[in-house]
């Protein structure tokens, strides 16, 4: 019973509370922000929630549950919205590989502006290198975080723009696919980078295992793309739970993060398979109802006092750098050649956006001991902040409307 009752009291104050609050504003801002914010006030101002039994294990387990179905669900999203950007025709025309490369020069810019400026600058402030990672760790792990862009709060951005400027919301979509994958591959290469020799040599039949599931997977989805495309209903229902279980549990035996092994799960089903499914309302649920405990519990888990008003004004920087390396990568190499100067700045104004993604990879690299109890203050107030900005940066930068 006692559980019952702290999880209907973590409920209240990180679900419900914060849903109320977003109805109240009129939904301006993405719900994620509301019980991350909530946490880590708590935090700072060491509120004694723990004293109403939260964060209740009941709602550890279902928002870790719903923030892997998140994960799953933004891989699916890889192939829910490509027919959608090929029928716009209102931007200028470009080719996957100019695509391609311009997701490349969006996410490497700040990549490596902030992993140098990362190692130069914020290491060496007392607090912030991780005690058991390596320098270059623990400032790629940074420069990682400062480059996401927030695919699935991007999505919701997307959808309440005006019809003139969707073609644009749906490129950086495109955009941000691209970039969600390279950050799941970029989490991989860390946490293997940082185990070094061992993550090889201490190798059981159970790491072999998880490789072959991992690959039967990938290649149970590429026959099925090809001579099973359109299966009944019910034997879709009945794989995605497993592709996602099975995923998850391979990437955790192979000493990575769950979450990366769910992104890539869904991204290898069946792209006529993802298609019947209700991805949208599926991640929304989650969204809104279940993941903002593991929002709001990842808030608490920062050391309150590790936000001092260094980490603040450190967090400001990291929106600066963020914000200005992101929009000039955009600018200087757009994915469609043709672009008009407001277009580029509308386009980065929606990259930028960290939200979901940037919370999830800062929560992974913390707890992996990648980054410091100061760095991960810092990245989670540079998660609130640019994803507060987005909305009205884009509205200020975009090409007008009539």
């Amino acid at each position: 019973m006692e559980n019952i009752l702290a999880l209907i009291a973590d409920f209240s104050v990180f679900v419900l509370f914060p849903w109320l609050v977003w109805r109240l504003i009129g939904r301006s801002i993405p719900i994620v922000i509301l019980p991350i914010l909530l946490g880590i006030l708590f935090a700072v101002w060491h509120v004694p929630v723990h004293d109403v039994s939260i964060p209740s294990a009941y709602g550890d387990e279902i928002g870790w549950v719903a923030v892997l179905v998140l994960a799953f669900t933004a891989g699916l999203e890889m192939w829910q919205h490509q027919d959608d950007v090929r029928e716009e025709h209102a931007l200028p025309p470009t080719t996957w590989v100019r695509l391609l490369a311009g997701a490349a020069v969006a996410l490497g810019g700040p990549l490596l502006v902030g992993s140098y400026l990362a190692w130069k600058f914020f290491l060496p402030l007392e607090g912030w290198h991780p005690p058991h990672a390596a320098p270059w760790v623990a400032a790629a792990s940074i420069g990682l975080c400062i480059s996401v862009s927030a695919l699935p709060v991007l999505i919701g951005v997307v959808r309440e723009l005006e019809p003139a400027q969707r073609p644009l919301g749906q490129l950086a979509l495109q955009l941000a696919v691209v970039d969600d994958a390279a950050l799941w591959i970029g989490l991989a290469f860390l946490q293997f980078a940082e185990r070094g020799s061992e993550a090889l040599h201490s190798w059981t039949e159970l790491e072999f295992l998880a490789v072959a599931l991992l690959g039967g997977l990938a290649a149970g989805g590429l026959w099925a793309a090809k001579h099973f495309r359109h299966p009944p209903t019910w034997v879709i229902w009945v794989t995605v739970p497993v592709y996602m279980a099975v995923g998850s549990w391979a990437s955790h035996q192979l000493g990575l993060h769950e979450l990366i092994g769910a992104y890539f799960a869904g991204a290898i089903m069946p792209p006529s398979w993802v298609r019947r499914l209700p991805v949208e309302q599926v991640g929304t649920f989650a969204l809104i109802w279940l993941a903002p405990m593991f929002f709001g519990h990842s808030g608490l888990r920062i050391n309150g006092d590790a936000l001092t008003w260094p980490s603040v004004v450190a967090s400001l920087a990291l929106v600066a750098v963020s914000i200005i390396a992101k929009m000039v990568s955009v600018y200087i190499f757009p994915p469609a050649p043709k672009l008009a100067p407001r277009q580029r700045l509308g386009l980065g104004a929606l990259l930028q956006c960290k939200g979901l993604m940037e919370i999830v990879a800062a929560t992974i690299l913390h707890e992996q001991g990648m980054i410091s109890e100061f760095a991960f203050a810092s990245l989670m107030v540079l998660a609130v902040i640019s994803t507060v900005l987005t909305g009205p940066m884009f509205r200020l930068m975009a090409p007008r409307t009539a």
